[in-house]
């Protein structure tokens, strides 16, 4: 079965997260996806280990490079800038996380790009975008955490400011960067040309505050930190329980407010004209969740989650990654699946998300080895075995 994006042809010039998310996801899709990475080293994080597979091969690198094709090429040479020239000129998408103007000097910029195949859809993922003060920055997620605002809003409401526990600015860019390629793929069904496309960490993290952004714009108030609560419903939190436990109530509305009060044994509190709606929920926040908090040291955890789940009140556990990959639902959704590699190991992959019906993500290959497709995708560039052996020994692939 063809993927979704059978028939693209992705030039993928990136290396740690960012970039190789959005190429991941446009392999899952169907896509092919070349890889283009330094000789001898490779992606960064094809290092970043402990822990790593048999082979020395990061644990970090595998969760962003299913499904590509591996070709080493060193773009500071000549013939090796020729080879990324060919690719470029029968891709569909190339995608590059260089520091701003860092391919220019080699010529694989779009401006020069564009000219051999005006049909290249050329995505740029930096830190701050190819223009502004910041532009010619590094972009770090963490940092890019603390700039944006998110790490202001993340942590313990008494405590310092928090970064989330994994690089969601990254992954968010890269998100982005999937849904950009994709809609200039369609602009171009109509229009017969690609396009440049400029995506920035720090753009993409504002943007994802979503509410919290909206709550700043519309309310002109500067958002606190809450730890586990919730900025604009009450009670929405972490709330502890006997026997050290912990656990999520997300109660949405006034009808699930009260169906917690009933649970708590505690109906004068839906009947206080305190705590009647939501907005005076979050007015009367401290006194109520205080109530709260006394009352539900009285069950263990799961005694809890039974009696809230049964009187309608959204709520759940709080797991560890293991018990999230133990959960029944979970394993129901086979998120968890297992390829092999050309060298017979098992490689643990966590599954595409996107559930499609007639084209579903496709897991065709582990994340490559360094160079593990070079000669054969020289070779269908045309480069024959002596062409391919000197730029072999001349260290350009």
């Amino acid at each position: 079965m063809a993927g979704a994006l059978s028939g693209i042809k992705v030039l993928d010039l990136s290396r740690v997260l960012a970039g190789p998310w959005t190429g991941q996801l446009l392999a899952d899709l169907g896509a092919e996806v070349i890889k283009v990475e330094r000789p001898g080293s490779g992606d960064d994080t094809r290092h970043w280990s402990p822990p790593s597979l048999p082979d020395g091969t990061a644990a970090y690198y595998l969760a962003a490079n299913r499904g590509k094709q591996s070709l080493t090429v060193d773009i500071t040479q000549p013939a090796g800038q020729e080879i990324v020239k060919r690719l470029a000129a029968e891709a569909d998408v190339l995608l590059e996380n260089y520091k701003v103007g860092g391919l220019k000097k080699y010529a694989l910029d779009y401006a020069s790009l564009a000219p051999l195949n005006p049909r290249l859809v050329y995505c740029s993922i930096t830190g701050f975008g190819q223009s502004g003060p910041y532009a010619e920055l590094p972009g770090y997620d963490y940092i890019v955490q603390g700039m944006s605002g998110l790490m202001s809003i993340t942590g313990p409401a008494d405590g310092e400011p928090h970064k989330v526990g994994v690089a969601v600015t990254d992954l968010f860019t890269g998100l982005y960067a999937a849904n950009a390629v994709q809609a200039a793929l369609l602009s171009r069904q109509h229009s017969g040309v690609g396009q440049y496309i400029d995506m920035a960490l720090f753009d993409c993290a504002l943007a994802m505050l979503a509410n919290v952004n909206m709550n700043w714009l519309v309310g002109g108030e500067v958002p606190p930190r809450l730890g586990n609560a919730h900025p604009n419903i009450v009670p929405y939190q972490v709330f502890k329980t006997a026997g050290d436990g912990h656990f999520i109530l997300a109660c949405g509305n006034d009808k699930q407010f009260r169906a917690v009060c009933a649970v708590l044994d505690l109906p004068q509190l839906a009947d206080d004209e305190r705590y009647a709606s939501n907005p005076k929920r979050v007015q009367h926040r401290d006194t109520l969740v205080s109530q709260l908090a006394t009352a539900f040291l009285s069950k263990p955890r799961d005694e809890w989650l039974k009696l809230l789940d049964a009187a309608g009140v959204p709520c759940g556990p709080i797991n560890s990654v293991a018990e999230a990959f133990a959960d029944p639902q979970i394993q129901h959704r086979e998120m968890a699946l297992h390829l092999r590699d050309a060298k017979g190991q098992d490689v643990p992959q966590v599954a595409c998300p996107i559930k499609m019906s007639a084209t579903p993500p496709q897991y065709l290959a582990p994340p490559p080895a360094l160079g593990e497709h070079t000669g054969q995708l020289l070779q269908q560039l045309g480069y024959d075995a002596v062409a391919i052996a000197q730029l072999r020994a001349d260290g350009t692939v």
